[in-house]
């Protein structure tokens, strides 16, 4: 795979060496920048270049002087000299909206592959002047988010990021600009942030029912409601239970006959065996697909108040039960 990697990397450097050479500058200068999740931004980490306007009204201004020259209009000295020192204001001002911002990101939450997260950075400034028309996005994205900082104040601005694969990813380069007020200067800067994100595998869309639990001192394996995933164990209501323990399918089923009786699952019985969720236990082959039934399945463990396990090649999810449990085996199936 490395030789077939090195082997394509010198056929573009042979078709295009220029873009090569720009990859290669991007790298070297990406490794520049400290990773950190809160950054100040001083002059010496603020850009600055004139945009496709701003080159425009260059022109403008130097056919406006030599018109002037030429002809001897001082109106258009006034005019070409007015111009020209907004131009330079707005380069100042410009320069300034960045200069002295603070960001900080916050700590990203886990969500599942193929949605979108949304990073949220914190801007504060400490100026006596608000900031407008600031920009962040990830470098290469496009999608832009847009916020205006208040005087001696901070805001919050959410950056979209959706990784395409499972696993432990770091968060990417971010950009911030603005182009206040005239719009005739880009002002940047780039910030390499340290923090992680983890990304839980996708769950499969229509699972099958959760297989059969393994049986304890002798009992009979429990059963599970053909399509369902429920145990077919069930008693009466007893006033205190929790609601994920009503089966409500059965409580349809019964007002539907004309009685309101409600019913629980039976704790007792679950309890005589053991739910482990296993790659074997899926039926598949593909170990992505597999991946994604078991994230289905403790998704459906979960919903359905099940005490269960989680066995893997390389690691090992004890007995439990609740959001902790569940999210303990997605971050094991997210990392494995």
């Amino acid at each position: 795979m490395q030789a077939a990697t090195r082997t394509s990397v010198q056929v573009a450097a042979r078709l295009n060496p220029a873009a090569l050479a720009r990859r290669r500058f991007r790298v070297w200068w990406m490794a520049r920048l400290p990773r950190t999740d809160t950054t100040l931004l001083t002059q010496r980490n603020v850009y600055i270049l004139p945009t496709g306007a701003g080159w425009m009204l260059a022109l403008t201004l130097l056919v406006l002087l030599v018109a002037s020259i030429n002809f001897q209009l001082n109106l258009g000295y006034l005019l070409t000299f007015l111009l020209a020192g907004s131009a330079v204001a707005g380069m100042h001002i410009c320069h300034g909206t960045l200069r002295g911002l603070s960001l900080h990101l916050k700590p990203p939450a886990p969500h599942f592959a193929g949605d979108s997260a949304a990073l949220e950075v914190q801007l504060s400034s400490e100026r006596r002047t608000p900031r407008m028309a600031i920009a962040l996005a990830v470098q290469g994205s496009g999608q832009w988010s847009w916020t205006d900082v208040p005087a001696q104040g901070t805001a919050l601005v959410q950056v979209a990021f959706a990784p395409a694969r499972r696993g432990l990813h770091d968060v990417p380069v971010l950009i911030a600009e603005t182009r206040f007020p005239l719009g005739t200067f880009r002002v940047w800067a780039l910030w390499r942030p340290a923090a992680q994100v983890l990304v839980y595998p996708t769950p499969e869309p229509h699972p099958p029912a959760l297989p059969p639990g393994d049986s304890l001192g002798g009992d009979a394996p429990s059963t599970h409601s053909a399509g369902s995933g429920e145990f077919d164990g069930v008693r009466a209501y007893r006033r205190g239970d929790p609601q994920k323990l009503v089966v409500w399918k059965k409580a349809a089923q019964a007002m539907a006959t004309g009685t309101d009786a409600l019913v629980s699952r039976d704790t007792q019985q679950s309890q005589r065996s053991e739910l482990w969720l296993e790659p074997g236990r899926t039926g598949l082959v593909d170990p992505e697909a597999r991946i994604a039934r078991l994230t289905a399945w403790v998704l459906q463990a979960d919903r359905l108040g099940l005490r269960y396990g989680l066995r893997l090649a390389g690691s090992v999810v004890p007995q439990g039960s609740g959001a902790a449990q569940r999210l303990r085996c997605l971050e094991a199936l997210a990392l494995c």
